[in-house]
């Protein structure tokens, strides 16, 4: 698969550090445009540190974040997110008393107004032509359309989380990061999500860390490996768990 010359997001030496704990171990990373990536790794090995380091909850003790070109290092949560850098709960603001379609509404006002807007502004938009067109196209392609109406509280858990990455399509992000987004479903309920993500497939850029590997395989064009805060491997999924370092972390072979 051939991804754009353009990097979206590359680390430089980026480390996080806690007390004495080295989260993060001066990694570089790159993720290309419309790629879907995963990260995988034991407990502890810093993927979540990292994607939260992508996304603006942390600052590097040391190195840098790149965002097309530009240095984001110190960039907040929000200002990623206003330049297109989506983590699903940054816009994600379930309410289970709402129906999908005010919920959805909701998600592309706020991403257009402003993350403060008061609430009766909301509902005095939310029939307007353009966000009443938006949503409507949304829950078509997330398969949603038929629970336009239902009450949030009312949806099972792979409904509700197809949902919550619908409302942060909505929103149109450049990139989309995902922390452990099966985490709590079935198998049923992870291959209709699954179902989702391939439809998107090189459409937008996807990172995901996730604990179920062999789901994740189906869907990543590349999945890259931590262990002890560093990036052991990277590459095709099959090669990548492959590597015998990989197979030394996770399954002691």
């Amino acid at each position: 698969m051939d991804f754009s010359d353009l990097d979206v997001i590359k680390t430089e030496k980026v480390m996080k550090r806690f007390g004495d704990f080295i989260a993060v171990d001066r990694v570089d990373f790159v993720i290309h445009r419309n790629e879907t990536i995963g990260i995988i790794g034991p407990n502890g090995a810093g993927k979540t540190t990292l994607l939260n380091l992508l996304t603006g909850f942390y600052v590097p003790d040391e190195g840098a974040v790149l965002y097309e070109g530009r240095e984001i290092t110190g960039d907040s949560p929000e200002k990623r997110v206003a330049a297109g850098i989506v983590r699903t709960f940054q816009l994600v603001r379930v309410f289970d008393n709402l129906s999908v379609y005010e919920n959805m509404g909701l998600a592309y006002y706020r991403k257009k107004r402003g993350s403060s807007l008061p609430f009766h502004m909301f509902v005095a938009n939310l029939n307007h032509h353009e966000i009443r067109q938006r949503v409507s196209e949304s829950l078509e392609m997330f398969e949603l359309g038929y629970l336009s109406g239902e009450t949030v509280g009312n949806l099972s858990l792979g409904s509700k989380r197809r949902l919550e990455i619908a409302m942060a399509f909505v929103a149109n992000p450049i990139v989309l990061a995902l922390d452990e987004p099966f985490s709590g479903l079935s198998d049923l309920e992870i291959d209709e999500v699954i179902r989702v993500f391939k439809k998107y497939s090189h459409q937008k850029t996807i990172l995901i860390v996730e604990h179920k590997i062999s789901k994740l395989t189906d869907i990543v064009d590349r999945l890259a490996v931590m262990h002890e805060g560093k990036i052991i491997a990277s590459g095709l999924p099959k090669e990548t768990l492959e590597d015998p370092e990989v197979r030394r972390v996770y399954w002691k072979v």
